[in-house]
């Protein structure tokens, strides 16, 4: 959200099953014959011929090479498997979105080691600009908690190597997980610094994005031109499906994403503006029939860009609600906030309260609820782009209600209501909430991104008799990458207005225990049995590529309790 902001999926998938007893493979696998066809065709296209200005020529028939410009990713890891991807730029001409360029055969292997010297499985996949020359193998046959290398080949080309990380085995008493947790970058509005201190780190199990990994707009449209630190690709708002897939292509240039990628395995879901500005199940915002084309049209883009481009196995109907397990410690249940909702309420609308309105569609709901009750993990964490929270607002002055109702979709007169997060569907959060505490669901933390503010919130069961009524769950929610705060907003240095609304926030909102509306940087989110901790980080300038990160605040939830409370040094 910012600004109050089915088609089948044609990535290249390739499965692979390694019997646990199969020898290990020594060396990488030798060309197969397709691979050399396809590298000499291309070769023999863009042959130099001998004499004056031959060493330009062969310099431009290098760059025709098959090469991997935008690294490589794994994701959504089980115990015994893991998603890879890369993409593969054939040609020159094949660049992201084009639809140009020869298929091309591409070698995977995944080792034990760095050095490649105990291979455990390879395979080759055939990439095409059907798919946009992405390449994605789940594989399988791996052993639970054990960190893997791999590589990917085309032609005399090698990718970069990627680490990753299996999960615990399904009954797996694991003694901890940790996860960086991140969400809302958009590339006009700064660098992505975030990233790489996450990507340095060696202690993580995954990275959980939040939404907002790319962002729709046009250059210029946000923030406003004379703000922007780094142009967009493609200048235009992206509507089509090769404007989506050249959106994504320009994100996986960034050196410090594609670190992050290379160093740990990537959990993510979409939130609106992988699509367009608050998006619901028929349209969004940001989209005008007509001139725009078909919702339905553009929607079906969005999502075969996404899943070609992102380390993400397709759901339900084509969507990314699912499920990962971490031992007995922990079960991840990852939300769809988009696909099914319905469209928002105007705000200060009592439909917000309608019952046959939804955020989540019944069928995911259900399965929420199921997923939920019949968990015998310690932790139940849920992965919501937008806020459950209920937030009411005091008394603010002008100058500052204006900005925070543009970054929560308030109106300027202060009414209580963000409708595009759970507050604009309140029958889906009260029947959510109302099953935790009837079923006795224990140890639910939501983990929350969207509104370029960080947040330890309790989750009242009724917020109007709260604390009386109790708590359901507890909310950690992560601050932007480097989409827009207030501060930003108001182009005022940081602490300049925000201190003055985050405690006119808390005043209001007794559930919410901290509040940093001016910050930008990520996550690290520890779970132990005893507790779950979420250490915020913040970034000392997005509009620096050398930005430095340091330590902020930690706020933690123990084991039964349903309550949060400070914790004055990281997890370690």
């Amino acid at each position: 959200m910012y600004a109050r902001r089915y088609h089948s999926v044609t990535s290249s998938v390739v499965t692979s099953h390694l019997p646990s007893s199969a020898p290990p493979l020594e060396g990488p696998p030798a060309p197969r014959r397709r691979t050399v066809v396809l590298a000499a065709a291309a070769t023999a296209a863009l042959a130099p011929v001998a004499g004056p200005g031959a060493s330009a020529a062969r310099a431009a028939d290098r760059a025709a090479e098959p090469a991997f410009l935008h690294g490589v990713a794994s994701g959504d890891p089980l115990p015994d498997g893991v998603l890879l991807w890369t993409r593969v730029t054939p040609s020159a001409e094949a660049v992201p979105g084009s639809g140009l360029g020869p298929a091309v055969a591409v070698g995977w292997q995944v080792a034990s080691d760095r050095a490649f010297s105990r291979v455990v499985a390879s395979g080759t996949v055939t990439a095409d600009a059907a798919r946009d020359h992405t390449v994605k193998v789940d594989v399988r046959g791996l052993r639970p908690r054990t960190p893997y290398w791999y590589r990917f080949t085309a032609g005399a080309a090698t990718s970069p190597t990627g680490r990753t990380l299996t999960t615990p085995g399904h009954d797996e008493a694991a003694a901890g997980v940790r996860f960086g947790v991140v969400s809302c970058a958009n590339w006009e509005s700064g660098y992505f610094s975030a990233y790489r201190h996450l990507a340095a780190r060696g202690d993580l199990d995954a990275v959980l994005h939040l939404g907002d990994y790319v962002y729709e707009y046009a250059s210029g449209g946000y923030p406003e031109a004379k703000y922007v630190v780094r142009p967009h690709e493609p200048r235009h708002e992206i509507v089509s499906l090769a404007d989506y897939r050249t959106r994504h292509g320009r994100y996986k240039t960034d050196p410090d994403l594609q670190a992050l990628h290379l160093a740990h395995p990537v959990v993510a879901i979409w939130d609106d503006h992988e699509f367009a500005n608050d998006a619901w199940a028929g349209g969004a915002e940001n989209h005008t029939p007509g001139a725009e084309g078909a919702w339905s049209a553009r929607a079906a883009a969005a999502k075969q860009a996404y899943f070609e481009w992102m380390p993400v196995r397709a759901s339900v109907a084509g969507t990314v609600y699912r499920r990962l397990r971490f031992g007995t410690l922990a079960d991840l249940h990852l939300l769809d906030l988009r696909s099914f909702r319905s469209e928002q309420a105007e705000v200060g609308s009592g439909r917000v309260d309608d019952p046959e309105r939804t955020i989540t569609g019944r069928a995911q709901l259900d399965w929420l609820k199921s997923g939920l009750a019949a968990s015998d993990a310690t932790w139940k964490l849920v992965g919501t782009s937008v806020m459950i929270s209920p937030v009411a607002f005091g008394s603010l002055p002008a100058h500052l209600l204006r900005p925070l109702a543009k970054l929560l979709g308030l109106p300027e007169g202060g009414i209580a209501v963000n409708v595009d997060q759970w507050d604009g569907y309140t029958d889906d959060r009260k029947e959510l909430l109302g099953h935790l505490r009837d079923r006795s669901v224990r140890n639910t933390v939501f983990l929350t991104g969207d509104i370029h503010m960080a947040w330890a919130n309790e989750v009242p069961v009724n917020m109007a008799t709260y604390p009386g009524s109790g708590t359901a769950a507890t909310e950690f929610v992560v601050t932007s990458v480097t989409s827009d705060n207030l501060d930003d907003i108001l182009h005022v240095p940081a602490d300049t207005a925000s201190l003055a609304a985050e405690a006119a926030v808390r005043a209001a909102n007794w559930h919410v225990k901290w509040l940093d509306m001016d910050a930008h940087g990520y996550g690290v989110l520890d779970v132990t049995a005893e507790r779950a901790q979420m250490d915020y980080y913040v970034v000392s300038d997005k509009r620096r590529q050398d930005a430095t990160a340091a330590w902020a605040r930690s706020y933690r939830t123990a084991n039964g309790t349903q309550t949060v409370e400070r914790a004055h040094q990281p997890a370690r």
